[in-house]
Formats: C-alpha cells, sequence, structure tokens
C-alpha cells in the first residue's frame, strides 16, 4: 500500500488508506458539514483541502495513481489546473491537476490536438481484412533551427502584447462606462515572440514548423465495424513545447448492393418465381470473399412471401476471433404470374393440383355483386380528393379573414 508520506490525503479525511468507498463517503460529509463555509466562514482553506482530497480518493483511477505512486504519479498522471494553492498546502508543490486544465502527458508538456480522419471502406474489407497505405500532410519541427524559428537567441518576448499574444483595448461608451476589446496582437500574430528578419530561420520564414507528407501503412483487421477507430499515436502535427497528439482514423463502410450488415449477421434479399416457392429451388451468389455460395431448397417446403431462411456461419467474422462468424439472413420475395399467364382451360387442372379453395359462404336475403378493381397506390383514393378540395376550400374561406387573424368573440 502507501508509505508514511503518501498518506495525507487520508489523513485530511480522518480514515485509513484501505478505507472504503462508503468509509470516505461518510468522513467528507462529516466534514464538509463542518468546515462548509456558510457554517465556518474562517476555514475555507480546510474546506477545499477536503473537496480535493475527497475528490482524488473517491475516483478508482486517481486513487490507484496516488496509492501506487504518491504524488509524483498524481503529478505525472495529468495536467495543470487552477488550484496550486491547495497542491502548495498539502504537498508543497505545484497542483497535479484533476479539476480541467488542458491535457498533458507524462512529462508534463502540453498535448497537441488530435488529426481525425475518415477512412471509406468497403463490406468486402471488413470481410477480408485488408492493408492500404494513406498519404498525409502535417507539421513536423524544422530540422534547420530545431523548432526555435532562428538562431540562438533571436526569439524575442514581444513587447507589444508582453508575451501573451493578445492586445486587450478599453474603450469609453458613456462616462463612467467602457467596453474592454481583445484582439490577436498583430506584431506578433498571436505568439507572443518575435524574430528579426535577419535572424528567422530561413526553411521555415521563422514559424518553427515545416509541412511534410507521411504516408501510414493502415491495418484493417477481419470484423472491424462502421465507426471504430484505428490511432496512430503521436503521429499528429508537432509543435515546440508541446507532445504531438494522435492521427485518428475513422472507419465508414460504404453502402454494399447486395448484403446488408447487422453486428456479426449478413442480410440479403433473394426474389424467387411462384413454381420455386413451391417446389424447391437452387440458386447460387458470390460471397464477400468471392466464393460461390450454392443454396438448396428441397422440393415439398414452401416458402411464404417475405419469408426468412437463415444459413449458419456465413455471416461476418468476429473481430480478432476471424474463425468464428455470424450468419446468414436470406429474405425471399415471391414473384407472382403476370394476368392471364395460363390459358383458362389448363386453370382447372392447375385448381386440381393446389390445395382446395374454401367452400363459398351462404348467401340469403338481398345480396348485390361488386366489382373489384386494381388500385394505383399512388393517386390516392376519391375520399382522399374530396377531402382535399374541401380543406382547399376551408383555406380559401379562412383566407379572407388575412394571415393571423382571428374573430373576436364577444
Amino acid at each position: 500500500m502507501s508509505n508514511v508520506a503518501d498518506t495525507k490525503l487520508y489523513d485530511i479525511l480522518g480514515v485509513a488508506p484501505g478505507a472504503s468507498e462508503n468509509d470516505l463517503k461518510k468522513a467528507y460529509r462529516k466534514l464538509a458539514k463542518e468546515y462548509h463555509p456558510d457554517k465556518n466562514p474562517n476555514a475555507g482553506d480546510k474546506f477545499k483541502e477536503i473537496s480535493f482530497a475527497y475528490e482524488v480518493l473517491s475516483n478508482p483511477e486517481k486513487r490507484e495513481l496516488y496509492d501506487r505512486y504518491g504524488e509524483q504519479g498524481l503529478r505525472e498522471g495529468s495536467g495543470g489546473s487552477g488550484m496550486d494553492d491547495i497542491f502548495s498546502h498539502i504537498f508543497g508543490g505545484g497542483l497535479f491537476g484533476f479539476m480541467g486544465g488542458q491535457s498533458r502527458s507524462r512529462n508534463g508538456r502540453r498535448r497537441g490536438e488530435d488529426m481525425m480522419h475518415p477512412l471509406k471502406v468497403s463490406l468486402e474489407d471488413l470481410y477480408n481484412g485488408k492493408t492500404t497505405k494513406l498519404q498525409l500532410s502535417k507539421n513536423v519541427l524544422c530540422s534547420s533551427c530545431n523548432g526555435q524559428g532562428g538562431k540562438t537567441g533571436a526569439v524575442q518576448k514581444c513587447s507589444a502584447c508582453r508575451g501573451r499574444g493578445v492586445r486587450v483595448m478599453i474603450r469609453q461608451l458613456a462616462p463612467g462606462m467602457v467596453q474592454q476589446m481583445q484582439s490577436v496582437c498583430s506584431d506578433c500574430n498571436g505568439e507572443g515572440e518575435v524574430i528579426n528578419e535577419k535572424d528567422r530561420c530561413k526553411k521555415c520564414e521563422g514559424k518553427k514548423v515545416v509541412k511534410e507528407v507521411k504516408i501510414i501503412e493502415v491495418h484493417v483487421d477481419k470484423g472491424m465495424k462502421h465507426g471504430q477507430r484505428i490511432t496512430f499515436s503521436g503521429e499528429a502535427d508537432q509543435a515546440p513545447g508541446v507532445e504531438p497528439g494522435d492521427i485518428v482514423l475513422v472507419l465508414q463502410e460504404k453502402e454494399h448492393e447486395v448484403f446488408q450488415r447487422d453486428g456479426n449477421d449478413l442480410h440479403m434479399t433473394h426474389r424467387i418465381g411462384l413454381v420455386e416457392a413451391l417446389c424447391g429451388f437452387q440458386f447460387t451468389f458470390k460471397h464477400l470473399d468471392a466464393r460461390q455460395i450454392v443454396v438448396k431448397y428441397p422440393p415439398g417446403k414452401v416458402i411464404e412471401p417475405g419469408s426468412v431462411r437463415v444459413v449458419r456461419g456465413e455471416g461476418m467474422p468476429q473481430y480478432r476471433n476471424p474463425f468464428e462468424k455470424g450468419d446468414l439472413f436470406i429474405k425471399f420475395d415471391v414473384i407472382f404470374p403476370e394476368n392471364n399467364w395460363i390459358n383458362p382451360d389448363k386453370l382447372t387442372e392447375l385448381e386440381d393440383l393446389l390445395p382446395s379453395r374454401p367452400e363459398a359462404p351462404a348467401v340469403s336475403g338481398e345480396t348485390e355483386e361488386v366489382d373489384l378493381q386494381e388500385f394505383d397506390n399512388t393517386r390516392g383514393s376519391s375520399g382522399g380528393q374530396r377531402r382535399e378540395a374541401y380543406n382547399d376550400s376551408s383555406d380559401d374561406e379562412s383566407s379572407h379573414h388575412g394571415p393571423g387573424v382571428q374573430c373576436a368573440h364577444q
């Protein structure tokens, strides 16, 4: 567990280093009530210490860092923040920052932003795996000046903005009323530093970095999915005093003309005729690895329109376990023959072969025979047209009042 020097946070809460999460919570609540500024105005610093200790020890990752490596582990494990006074009071040094601030690396340097790039891949690529090369343009430190921008000592702090990179202007709007405006310093272009023209590096022109084309080899593993990320650590833009971020490739699966993916399963639709649906069939299709798959269905087993059948083990390979595969689901669309496709004399023979039709119900009383007609769904029904006409007329009628005008009731 911790050594004696690394139990200060536990001591602040008055608990042992092996205290449970519940013990920590109880101790924090008790002390927070006692030292809360509303109740004890002179205990502001003590309340901050208590809150800070609980913030660290109630987080499993932060607590593990502290237990294993003490103050140094915490200092290296994150970036800086604005609570240096607390850290100084507890440990006698700068704060290691779990309360926000910029991302920092293990060596304390600020970390650069990650570069995100979409990578379009086909379903075949995700099924078979693929290695491809990607050409990217990024900033690297200038080799001529070692990222300094000029000769040693040539870089000077900008006197116009005092090295802050921004200027603050105050404009009086009226007596006792002023407006404060902040703008990027024009002398140093917001960098806070200036280099004399004659001392600037000729290669990077004082910018400290140059553009470089980087070719990276990308391995798309079998079974990877849409939206999955491939990370190249430390390959993003370089800058002086900054640890480079990562290049992150985000897989974008292209639409396939035959298959649709659902996790590790594949779905496809196949059209068959009525005779195939009733009397069995055989068809072939090309799989994602170019294999010709033969699908057989025996005579006597009927395929209903819209029904789904499954082929086990012919789906997508599992990521990092490619010998295990999902399933392939096939939905069948049954295509019926066109009108008058057979001689009427043959229909009676066909009916004798098909299952018998249900008996017609007995009809009593008055009857009226109607025609069953084809319906074009795109045109809508006549009732709908009448309803539209009614709506149009009501709109016209209401429009006499003008837009947004309503009748007033006395």
